[in-house]
């Protein structure tokens, strides 16, 4: 399979919308209730959103394709000088288990260090109950906290907060 990333602008709201409205529910559908689904779904991929987070608060998207098809996406913004947090990692279903998150962490993670040669930390959150803490852990990842983040409407994120350290320099 030929993987290919590239960092996606404004002008990509509509793939990472689109990506993301095939990706949520397999991924939250057993996990959270439909109305929670719902609110969060337009909360996060809302056009008006997605520019947001890229124009305004400078989260930067990549978009990765295997084989020419569109096949998931991961954002980051800089929590501080030497901290990073993936806000979101997600591939479409048919690629889970093919190397394409691990593909893209690794790429976006090498991309960090060559934009940030000094050591850093790179933070997510992941549900307590998703599926997917087993592969940010077998990735190198490790469990540093909890947070019971809310979110609008009674709603909140209950998540585990995951890192891993980056001491290596640019290459």
């Amino acid at each position: 399979m030929n993987l290919f990333i590239r960092k996606a602008d404004i002008n990509d709201c509509s793939l990472i919308r689109d990506l993301a409205s095939r990706i949520w529910e397999h991924t939250y559908g057993s996990i959270l209730s439909k109305e929670q689904l719902a609110y969060m779904f337009e909360m996060m991929y809302s056009i008006d959103n997605l520019y947001k987070q890229i124009a305004i608060l400078k989260h930067q998207f990549f978009i990765i394709s295997a084989d020419e098809r569109p096949a998931g996406y991961l954002s980051f913004e800089e929590k501080t000088d030497d901290t990073f947090i993936f806000q979101k990692i997600y591939a479409v279903p048919e690629f889970h288990g093919k190397g394409v998150g691990r593909h893209l962490v690794e790429q976006v993670i090498s991309y960090l260090k060559d934009i940030h040669p000094q050591p850093f930390t790179v933070e997510l959150y992941v549900n307590r109950e998703n599926p997917a803490v087993g592969f940010y852990e077998h990735i190198g990842f490790v469990k540093s906290g909890t947070r019971d983040y809310p979110i609008g409407d009674g709603y909140y994120m209950n998540d585990y907060i995951m890192s891993i350290n980056i001491n290596s320099v640019s290459g």
